[in-house]
């Protein structure tokens, strides 16, 4: 036998059979592979991704101070979504959150928030691969959602006039409370509430969403406030960025116990992908977030699933899960876990269209309903910087004018003393 080296020595038969059966074994795994990523690509372009939440309006104002005029939202590759990686992963449309701090509540949140709506208008305008909508068409659709109730600063007429401006949801709370809901986060102290998650005037907030036909988001509100909603609201509530409790226990998280609440309103959870709400630790992988999805299809229902990334507003995202581009590598772990494609294309999509027709039947339902003119009682506010009109009156009988006029008698009097003398 010719070797083309002295010093390489023929295969043993055994270990010639093996080198073979690794290569046929690495050819099927590659063909399954393949066949896989073909099944993901077909369906997710028969049902492309409604995403529940994601923040880059908010990186807009804190990477740019929001002059469109000096990006290329089509390539931004310091953050995670742009209009590239949107087509990459199937997204068809996007619900846009509006965000601004908790510390401009009682201050300029309302002024903030228009100058966020006006951005995403732009953005959505702008780019032809987007459509501003206020219900669903096909390119990739922005919707705009408010994120935290304090938007509104406790007004019912600035509720309304941003649903002329576009607006299709809102969160009720955030990080804080409200003068009238109460948040699942500590980090702020004020508007403490004992025992009362959703005031009366909440429940006018709830009302009038529903009459508007605007969605209710429970994420960030406390669970007392979540369960209060569920309990009052005539039409379906979704939990836009959040995850399962069961699996990981951060307060962010869903119990089993709202999950079935949220199934009798057949509203919706749309699954946050932040690693602090999947894994509890500084690190997860897909298949933690898949766990997230088992559990609450065992609990609820695959109809009552969606997809919540919170790109863009949280700063750690599982391993293969880094951006928009990677929600097809979800969609095959999903598969692999011998989801239907029914029910993935009822997670992708089916769901939240669902969600979206009931809560305008709804609208429907309570058009002859006048809009609401309950106020926010200024003993609740307590926002010195909040002004009430009055019309000027000639008499004395407000306390501030009778004190104003109790001291005018008493210059008066003094002064016919003096004159007396």
């Amino acid at each position: 036998m010719l070797l083309l080296c002295p010093s390489c020595r023929v295969p043993h038969k055994s270990e010639a059979m093996s080198q073979t059966h690794r290569i046929i074994l690495f050819s099927l795994w590659t063909l399954i592979s393949g066949y896989a990523e073909d099944r993901v690509r077909d369906l997710m372009s028969r049902y492309p991704l409604i995403d529940g939440h994601n923040d880059l309006a908010l990186q807009l104002r804190k990477l740019y101070n929001n002059r469109l005029n000096h990006i290329n939202v089509n390539n931004m590759s310091n953050i995670a979504t742009d209009i590239t990686r949107l087509h990459a992963g199937h997204v068809q449309a996007q619900m846009f959150a509006v965000y601004v701090m908790c510390g401009a509540q009682d201050k300029d949140a309302v002024r903030l928030t228009l100058e966020q709506i006006d951005v995403l208008r732009r953005m959505c305008t702008e780019y032809k691969d987007f459509e501003l909508v206020t219900s669903l068409r096909q390119k990739i659709a922005c919707m705009l959602s408010i994120e935290g109730g304090h938007s509104i600063d406790s007004s019912l007429p600035a509720l309304r006039m941003f649903y002329q401006l576009g607006v299709r949801s809102m969160s009720l709370t955030h990080t804080c409370n409200t003068p009238w809901a109460e948040s699942s986060s500590k980090h702020h102290t004020f508007y403490q509430k004992q025992n009362n998650s959703l005031t009366s005037f909440g429940k006018a907030v709830v009302e009038e969403m529903n009459r508007l036909g605007m969605i209710i988001d429970l994420s960030h509100t406390s669970w007392g406030t979540a369960e209060a909603v569920l309990n009052h609201s005539k039409a379906p509530v979704i939990f836009s960025h959040s995850s399962s409790y069961a699996v990981c226990n951060n307060d962010r998280n869903v119990p089993d116990r709202l999950l079935k609440k949220l199934k009798n309103n057949r509203g919706l959870i749309m699954v946050n992908l932040h690693t602090d709400f999947i894994s509890c630790k500084k690190e997860a992988n897909i298949s933690h977030v898949a766990d997230h999805f088992d559990h609450i299809k065992k609990v609820i229902g695959a109809d009552s699933i969606g997809i919540g990334s919170d790109f863009e507003g949280a700063v750690r995202f599982p391993k293969g899960l880094q951006d928009v581009s990677k929600y097809p590598a979800l969609i095959g772990e999903l598969l692999r876990r011998n989801w239907t494609e029914q029910e993935l294309a009822d997670i992708l999509r089916q769901n939240f269209i669902r969600i979206f027709d009931e809560v305008e039947k709804m609208r429907d339902q309570l058009v002859w309903e006048r809009p609401s003119e309950v106020q926010i009682s200024m003993e609740e506010v307590k926002n010195p910087c909040r002004l009430v009109l009055r019309p000027p009156s000639s008499s004395c009988s407000s306390p501030n004018r009778s004190q104003l006029c109790t001291l005018l008698a008493l210059v008066l009097l003094l002064s016919n003393l003096i004159l007396l003398q």
